[in-house]
């Protein structure tokens, strides 16, 4: 699967100038997850966040997508607004945004991966576990599948609010066939040998109280990576942008004004 097959992905985007900051969401999400990085974080830069091909408004891609074809989708868009981005990616969109830096080094500026992993693939219990979630949303359908998954994501004290913002964008979000496609991606994963590879700096962050990725898999990211600075953003769940965004965006903020000199 190419990525010009893939080239019409739906975008929401926030920022008339500075840096290209791209905001890849999680397996269970859309570019709505990033309401918090696009209302904020725009006036310091161009922020683009996407549905991935197969979610939400995106349309369905022409056939499937391993990892390299969704890293190519968003090396597409890259390509669309000239140069290179910094890339946000939370959970799944942080493996996506690792394989992007390794595939693609020359469009990759920097890199934040939030609540993430090296992939399901290290772990065979976890990679069945993850194969079997499109058979649970056949099943299921998508409204029953989040309220089961979209709880989970945040923290015990993460308020109602919340967590029904999260329910709603999984089940406005998920569909067969691209959540599969998405979820074979992750089973088949193992970002291990490739983290040393990576060349951009980045800038690893987790929720303190993250239950399903957890803190043990992003400090591999992070020791695994050349040039990292790792954070643990305190009082949230594995959606860590979305339960502390103030928090986590002066965390990013940070982290562009050293790698994209945004002045002060």
């Amino acid at each position: 699967m190419t990525a010009a097959s893939v080239a019409a992905v739906h975008v929401e985007e926030a920022g008339d100038h500075g840096p290209l900051l791209l905001c890849l969401h999680g397996i269970g999400s859309s570019s709505a997850a990033f309401a918090p990085q696009l209302a904020a974080l725009s006036a310091y830069a161009r922020v683009v966040a996407w549905d991935a091909p197969g979610y939400a408004k995106s349309p369905d891609p022409e056939g499937p997508l391993d990892l390299d074809g969704f890293a190519d989708a968003a090396a597409a868009l890259i390509r669309e607004r000239g140069g290179s981005a910094h890339v946000l990616g939370v959970s799944w969109g942080g493996v996506i945004a690792l394989r992007l830096a390794a595939r693609h080094p020359d469009l990759v500026e920097s890199l934040i991966v939030a609540d993430s992993s090296t992939g399901s693939g290290t772990d065979p219990a976890k990679a069945k576990g993850m194969r079997a979630r499109a058979t649970d949303l056949a099943e299921a359908g998508p409204r029953a599948f989040a309220e089961q998954r979209g709880p989970r994501l945040v923290s015990a004290a993460a308020p109602e609010e919340l967590v029904q913002r999260v329910v709603e964008t999984m089940a406005a979000s998920v569909r067969l066939p691209g959540y599969g496609y998405a979820a074979e991606s992750m089973a088949s994963a193992d970002l291990t040998d490739e983290l040393p590879t990576i060349a951009a700096p980045a800038l690893v962050l987790c929720g303190e109280q993250d239950q399903v990725t957890g803190i043990e898999a992003s400090q591999a990211i992070a020791g695994g990576l050349h040039k990292t600075a790792y954070v643990i953003v305190k009082d949230a769940g594995h959606l860590a942008n979305q339960e502390q965004p103030e928090r986590f965006n002066a965390w990013v903020l940070s982290h562009l004004r050293i790698t994209a000199r945004i002045p002060e």
